[in-house]
């Protein structure tokens, strides 16, 4: 059964201290200076911190400094340079892999719609959208696990499923924050809104929040 919609009010209310409270400019945290570092970077995120990935980006750029570098990599020292991120097997595989389609059929440009970023090998949904938003300014929903579990303690949706969340904010959210919800329901995840024990008291949306516990 289908949760009802949280009202415009209630929507506009909340977005207003996230805005006050965080800002209203855009942040991408994984450091990048080219669109293809940073669609490498979101790849290695993948179940590791932003801030893990940051530790060992500069390293791997300054290592493979292209698109073709990254096509025409050896696989084991790929995974030597990435070794301390989980998952390194595939991610190293994944990241070879795109950069050769980048490289063979895009002439090392990162697209820029949906379609054609899911043909990217390593490259779903999540990491498509933050192309799309974080590069190219088209907005976009990236529901990463803090921006779900959160939206659900908001009463902005109730599914589980990252793509369903992700329609279903795109329905509830006006278009202006649907890049920046990102940023600010990542921060509050990772300073207030924690999973394991939030802290509710300490929670400038403590007072509108449904799932909001008594201190």
């Amino acid at each position: 059964m289908q949760s009802a919609k949280p009202s415009k009010e209630y929507v506009a209310a909340v977005l207003a201290r996230l805005d006050a409270e965080y800002g209203t400019d855009d942040i991408i945290y994984l450091t990048h200076e080219e669109p293809w570092q940073l669609l490498i970077a979101v790849i290695l995120s993948a179940q590791c911190t932003d801030a893990r990935v940051n530790m060992v980006t500069p390293g791997l750029f300054r290592q493979f400094p292209s698109v073709e570098a990254f096509a025409e990599a050896d696989i084991p020292a790929l995974e030597e340079a990435i070794h301390s991120i989980g998952f390194y097997h595939s991610k190293a595989k994944n990241i070879k892999a795109c950069c050769r389609r980048l490289h063979d059929v895009y002439q090392d440009r990162v697209p820029d719609t949906m379609d054609e970023l899911l043909t990217l090998p390593g490259v779903g949904r999540k990491t498509a959208n933050v192309i799309l938003g974080n590069v190219y300014r088209k907005p976009s929903v990236v529901v990463d696990t803090h921006v779900g579990r959160i939206s659900r303690k908001l009463g902005f949706t109730a599914e589980t499923d990252p793509e369903k969340v992700e329609y279903e904010l795109m329905e509830v959210l006006p278009e202006d924050h649907w890049i920046l919800v990102n940023m600010h329901l990542i921060t509050l995840g990772r300073t207030i809104c924690f999973a394991r024990k939030p802290h509710c008291s300490a929670c400038f949306l403590k007072d509108l929040c449904p799932s909001a516990e008594a201190k």
